[in-house]
């Protein structure tokens, strides 16, 4: 659904975040801005109500259709794993 290329920057995203200890809480939440340009498109990090929201540009210059959708990917921190997965709040019956 999410093109490598994002989802490896959400990851890089969430290292540095961590390596300047800014993540606050687990799981994070990224939701994304319907807007886009030709080579870059708009995410946000949410942390709940313990740190105030913040949004970073991805670069990105390929198809752009899994946007507008609302989806929000939830970051959550395993034992010796960090995996990205879509939110429960999501109506995932158009992913296959």
């Amino acid at each position: 659904m999410f093109p490598q290329e994002v989802t490896d920057q959400l990851f890089d995203v969430i290292a540095l975040m961590h390596k300047a200890d800014q993540l606050v809480t687990a799981p994070v939440a990224f939701a994304f801005s319907d807007d886009s340009t030709e080579d870059e498109l708009y995410a946000m990090l949410i942390q709940g109500n313990l740190a105030p929201a913040q949004e970073f540009p991805l670069t990105y210059s390929g198809k752009k259709d899994f946007l507008g959708h609302g989806y929000i990917l939830i970051a959550k921190d395993n034992p010796k794993a960090i995996y990205i997965d879509f939110s429960k709040a999501n109506n995932l019956d158009e992913v296959q």
